[in-house]
């Protein structure tokens, strides 16, 4: 598994940085006249000026919820909040919704999402059966590991998310290389398959995305045969980054510029610093320059032992907003805020997420005079609504939360 999907991987760090910057200048000025929205946000930028990553950090970051502010704005005439530079018809085979009502433009061609990369790291190669349980409803999860397996030489078993029997007989039956999907499923899938009394021999490898991926949960993998590697990608980029065989963090993927900003900047930190992950990319369709992900991450020095030469960081390491996810949905803390809004008798609420990240669970605890049995069991009916996700519910007296600003505390432990 050193061996490298192209040769773009092991080039010279000077020679793919020289490429990059050539690149960007005319990347923003296709953004400038091709994206609405970035025609706006860059109004006054000159794109030949933008030649270097300190050019690069002048410009301003556009974060998720800008991008969601805009598209309400112009849903009636433009869903994509003018950012996408594509059109209905032809040049978008398809559309998804991210979770929080955002569109998602898909565009043409080959691996549109660039994931064949991370899914040959992982061990994949063609001629092998896939085995992809990331959900094929609504968001693009499923459709971009299927068509970057599909790039690869693979064929794909489209299983979806649910039907833990059925997928384990398919398995089973079907007898696939390996498995795409959250790592915390898999987990679920392999202890149905014990639970049944089933062997699954082929299952050996893994691409899990999604959600953090724990020493311990890998570790619990490897026991039972199967060697797992994770990827990060978002709805709005695809790959941004891929854990290969060396497990020393994640390696860039080789289309995008990423920078670590200081949380509520647009400043880069030194090397090794915590900040937020900010991402370029050079994908014509959706141009998103500067686009902050809202996820904590921190770049590692030195090189990849497998020979891969880019800028590695070390993975998901929390969100910069709080917003956090759990069980694969993304929670927010406009959520619990909703949750506080419609209940007069509470007067403060923090959400707890507490667990194992195959069985995290989430607490809210909420600052209220009423106890009563039936106001808390509102509560956590509320909270199922709003997130999809179940929430035990912790009455405190007024003034026992801290004081700290926190709406959701992520109590896991990723180690």
């Amino acid at each position: 598994m050193t061996d490298h999907y192209d040769a773009l991987e092991s080039r010279a760090p000077a020679a793919r940085e020289q490429a990059l910057m050539a690149a960007l200048p005319r990347q923003i000025a296709h953004a400038r006249q091709a994206s609405p929205a970035f025609a706006e946000i860059l109004a006054d930028v000159d794109p030949d000026t933008v030649t270097s990553r300190q050019a690069l950090a002048r410009l301003p970051v556009t974060r998720k919820s800008q991008l969601l502010e805009r598209q309400q704005a112009l849903r009636a005439d433009n869903p994509f909040g003018g950012f996408s530079a594509l059109a209905f018809g032809a040049q978008m085979p398809r559309v998804f919704s991210s979770p929080g009502g955002i569109y998602e433009p898909e565009g043409c061609g080959r691996d549109y999402w660039r994931m064949a990369r991370a899914i040959h790291a992982a061990g994949f190669r063609s001629g092998e059966l896939v085995h992809n349980s990331f959900s094929y409803h609504f968001v693009p999860a499923g459709a971009m590991m299927e068509t970057g397996a599909q790039a690869l030489g693979c064929t794909v078993f489209a299983a979806g998310t649910g039907q833990t029997e059925q997928q384990v007989q398919a398995m089973a039956e079907l007898r696939p290389a390996g498995y795409i999907g959250t790592p915390s499923f898999l987990r679920i899938l392999m202890e149905k398959a014990q639970s049944l009394g089933q062997d699954l021999p082929s299952l050996h490898k893994a691409l899990v995305s999604g959600e953090a991926f724990p020493p311990s949960l890998r570790d619990w993998l490897a026991e039972r045969g199967v060697q797992a590697y994770q990827c990060y990608a978002t709805a709005d980029l695809g790959l941004i980054a891929y854990e290969t065989c060396a497990r020393e963090g994640l390696v860039v993927d080789e289309n995008v510029i990423v920078e670590i900003v200081r949380p509520g900047t647009g400043d880069p930190v030194p090397d090794g610093e915590v900040g937020e992950l900010v991402v370029t990319t050079l994908n014509p369709g959706y141009p998103l320059v500067r686009f902050g992900t809202g996820d904590l991450s921190a770049v590692l020095p030195g090189d990849c032992p497998t020979g891969r030469t880019n800028t590695r960081i070390k993975g998901w390491m929390g969100r910069a907003d709080q917003t956090t996810k759990v069980r694969g949905m993304f929670v927010h803390p406009a959520q619990v805020n909703q949750v506080v809004q419609r209940f007069d008798q509470v007067l403060r609420a923090r959400l707890v997420v507490r667990g194992e990240m195959a069985n995290d669970s989430m607490e809210l605890q909420v600052e209220t005079l009423d106890t009563d049995p039936a106001l808390l069991r509102q509560i956590g009916e509320c909270v199922r609504d709003l997130t999809k996700l179940r929430c035990d519910v912790q009455p405190l007296a007024p003034g026992q939360l801290p004081n700290d600003g926190v709406v959701i505390e992520d109590a896991r432990s990723y180690r």
